[in-house]
């Protein structure tokens, strides 16, 4: 009896001297770098930069505005913006909540924007709004939008009846 606890004891002590230790918790650093990324990102935004700007989605990311088609990839996503940085324009956002999963490997990040353009007219339109975005971290360590999406706070325009 004494030989096969014995052995029992030896099998539990090699069992538990083989099992790996769970990794470090990453995830305040992780915040931190995806939460200055969002504002880096938003950084060029303001500077109208459109190669800065599309150099923090992933090459497969999807970029959601409101009242469009979903667009995919960076160079959909580059067009789009495009459109978008034209005289007038100017955008601000700002992160006020990030969160990264225990993984380590994606995160997500929301927060409200502020958006200036003329319309056909010429005349200055503000929009303010909410957006989430949700990241993945890469191979280098950085952090990449694979997800954007954006809506307005302020109502929908009605629509003018003939």
């Amino acid at each position: 009896m004494t030989k096969t606890f014995d052995i029992a004891i030896v099998l539990l002590l090699l069992s538990t001297a083989c099992t790996q230790p769970p990794p470090p918790d990453t995830r305040a650093a992780d915040e931190s770098a995806l939460r200055e990324a969002d504002t880096q990102w938003s950084k060029a935004a303001t500077a109208r930069d459109i190669e800065g700007i599309v150099a923090f989605y992933t090459d497969d990311a999807a970029l959601m505005p409101p009242n469009a088609p979903i667009t995919t990839g960076k160079e959909a996503i580059r067009a789009s913006w495009a459109q978008l940085l034209s005289p007038g324009f100017s955008l601000t956002w700002q992160p006020n909540k990030v969160e990264v999963a225990g993984s380590g490997d994606l995160g997500y990040s929301m927060g409200i924007y502020q958006l200036t353009m003329k319309d056909p007219k010429g005349k200055d339109v503000t929009d303010r709004g909410k957006y989430v975005e949700i990241w993945k971290k890469q191979a280098d360590g950085k952090w990449k939008a694979v997800a954007d999406m954006f809506n307005s706070d302020l109502p929908a325009p009605s629509e003018k009846r003939k």
